[in-house]
């Protein structure tokens, strides 16, 4: 059985500390500070007169409070399951930003929020933990909703490799030598088992084909490293 959202709330609120800091809070992804330079930058540069952002799975806050590096003054809207990440998020942004900064509880797929509002959505480490094709879809079509006209859906996350073969090769060998490397074998099994009970990640060629299927006119691919990437989609 996979994580409830209550369990995942769980871990998440006993992990505010590490996920507070920009250069350590992910350090079993993958050039994790090297994602959020290159997507904060380009959304930067894209949005030269950016106002309305919303982060889904915030954590902590760490995207937006690198964002607020690169843009002034934009209203933020932070989504997390975790009470305990929403305050420390809201603190670091709040410091950050002249604009107006919101916060809602909850799981994104069901939170209400208004449509046609953002000119940005960031999804970072969150969508891994849809489950079904009905999930992922209906997931995808609601942040579509939310956007405005010429918006974007920023993502970077677990992936899979579509190929058996390539997914064992990439994840279990060079990916399990990366958390090996970073720590002890036991450390690997640790997150290999959380990732196990509680994701349910999916390859990046069908979140790319799914998001166009939900009407994003064009999608590109940002970085990707061994089982993890970051990419976007525009409305």
């Amino acid at each position: 059985m996979k994580s409830t959202l209550k369990e995942i709330e769980d871990r998440f609120d006993r992990d505010v500390a590490r996920f507070s800091n920009l250069e350590t809070g992910q350090m079993t992804t993958l050039d994790a500070s090297f994602n959020m330079e290159i997507m904060t930058e380009a959304i930067a540069r894209r949005y030269p007169n950016l106002q309305q952002v919303l982060d889904i799975g915030c954590g902590a806050g760490n995207y937006p409070v690198k964002l607020l590096t690169k843009v002034s003054g934009i209203d933020v809207t932070l989504v997390d399951l975790s009470q305990n990440m929403l305050n420390k998020a809201v603190e670091r942004v709040q410091q950050a930003t002249t604009g107006i900064v919101k916060a809602k509880k909850g799981d994104f797929r069901t939170v209400d929020l208004p449509e046609s509002s953002y000119d940005v959505i960031i999804a970072t480490a969150v969508l891994h933990h849809l489950r079904d094709d009905e999930d992922w879809e209906n997931a995808f079509k609601k942040l579509f909703r939310l956007l405005k006209k010429g918006g974007s859906l920023w993502i970077f996350d677990l992936v899979h490799q579509h190929d058996i073969g390539l997914q064992e090769y990439i994840y279990k060998d060079l990916y399990g030598s990366y958390l090996s490397n970073l720590k002890d074998d036991a450390y690997r099994d640790d997150v290999f088992a959380y990732i196990e009970k509680e994701d349910t990640p999916r390859d990046l060629i069908y979140q790319l084909e799914l998001m166009k299927k939900v009407g994003f006119k064009a999608v590109d691919i940002l970085h990707k490293n061994l089982p993890f990437a970051s990419f976007v989609g525009f409305k």
